[in-house]
């Protein structure tokens, strides 16, 4: 793969390389703005790649088989990175692996632009997926130590910037489409989009390294409880929101039978008050209590699922799909605060534990809603998506590490 020695001549001196504490609000400012434009980056490279699926299958002469058994290339390379990515960050630093592995991200986007057949495409998005997976844990090993500065909740902020980026990348792919501009290009530009969203803010990162030393033990390990529960609960919040991602269009077209151009209004709607939601739900946290939050989340994720079931019509399905948007904003900025926080495993690696298992519920949930779909029909595929909402209530409940 990639050598990282070249990391080992950086050193690292205590937990933080200057005193961020007694640093001036402004700076403290400057600081999050920095994480929160490394978010908006990765997000970008994200929704810039789902904009043109649809136009890389046809330009590959794809069917929707060969499609779905390809895009599975992405979570691979995602598991593969899993092991890696937190002893990576724990070892040389988020604020070192972060510039580094989202610059790699952004480059196999490139890549992806370059495939000409469906084992170029494959192995573009094995390498998106790896790291992808490393951007993952590094930027949100970030997160968690802004958010300790700022001594209040503010993970959902940052995670309301992925989803803004989400908003620009679907805006920006319809631009390139209407201007005919083709996918690599379309691609290089959002590549440079990136490059100079770390080149201005890489050096505001916190400078950090962990104090906590993960026991070292031979052969089999148990693993932590809390994480496991963490990570369910992600996956429960992650599918439901890959199923919105990906059907909700086509939800709208084939079951609610909207006209023409109202199609996305599904969509729309639902990352609407996903991206407020996150912007918001800091100060719900804050008020309420996490345990509370996340437990009303998830009641509205299963309402709003079963509402559009029952009520298959454009104002119930809208309202419905506002729902879900609402309950999963805040499931998974708080999971990633709550493991970030492990009094006895390092963050990187906690983190690694919870994110990556989270992902894979956004990766794969898609695609099995489409085997139940076609075994079935797509209402009964989002009626059972519609109970891991009371699943997430039920596992909330029963962690201690969340207040």
């Amino acid at each position: 793969m990639i050598d990282l020695d070249f990391l080992t001549r950086f050193k690292t001196k205590g937990k933080y390389k200057k005193n961020y504490r007694d640093a001036k609000a402004s700076y403290l400012v400057r600081i999050r703005w920095a994480v929160s434009l490394f978010y908006f980056a990765m997000g970008l490279c994200f929704a810039t790649w789902a904009s043109r699926i649809p136009h890389i299958k046809a330009a590959l002469g794809l069917s929707d088989g060969q499609l779905g058994t390809i895009l599975f290339a992405l979570p691979v390379g995602q598991l593969t990175m899993m092991y890696f990515s937190g002893k990576l960050v724990t070892r040389f630093g988020s604020h070192r692996i972060l510039p580094f592995s989202i610059l790699m991200y952004a480059f196999s986007l490139t890549n992806l632009g370059l495939a000409t057949n469906a084992w170029q495409l494959a192995l573009g998005l094995y390498l998106f997926g790896i790291f992808g997976n490393l951007t993952n844990i590094s930027v949100n090993t970030q997160g968690i130590y802004t958010e300790g500065l700022f001594k209040r909740t503010i993970m959902s902020s940052f995670h309301g910037m992925w989803s803004l980026a989400g908003f620009t990348g679907a805006l920006v792919g319809l631009g390139m489409l209407a201007l005919d501009l083709g996918t690599y290009s379309h691609f290089l530009i959002v590549a440079f989009v990136a490059f100079l969203l770390i080149a201005f803010n890489f050096k505001f990162l916190i400078k950090a390294k962990e104090t906590i030393r993960a026991e070292k033990k031979k052969g089999f390990r148990k693993p932590d409880k809390t994480l496991v529960l963490l990570g369910v609960i992600g996956f429960c919040s992650m599918a439901s929101e890959g199923i919105m991602f990906d059907w909700s269009g086509v939800f709208f077209k084939d079951i609610v039978k909207v006209p023409g151009a109202l199609v996305v209004l599904g969509y729309t709607s639902f990352m609407i008050m996903m991206a407020s939601g996150r912007f918001i739900g800091d100060r719900f946290i804050h008020r309420f209590g996490r345990k509370r939050v996340m437990q009303f989340s998830g009641i509205m994720i299963s309402t709003g699922f079963f509402t559009a079931v029952l009520f298959p019509f454009i104002i119930p399905s809208t309202l419905a799909f506002m729902l879900i948007g609402l309950g999963v904003s805040t499931v998974v900025p708080t999971l990633y605060s709550i493991a970030g926080k492990h009094p006895t495993i390092p963050t990187g690696e906690a983190l690694t534990a919870v994110s990556s298992v989270s992902f894979l519920g956004f990766l794969m949930g898609p695609p099995v809603i489409g085997y139940i779909a076609e075994l079935s029909s797509l209402r009964f595929s989002f009626a059972f998506i519609g109970i891991f909402g009371f699943a997430i209530a039920l596992m909330v409940s029963r962690i201690k590490a969340i207040e």
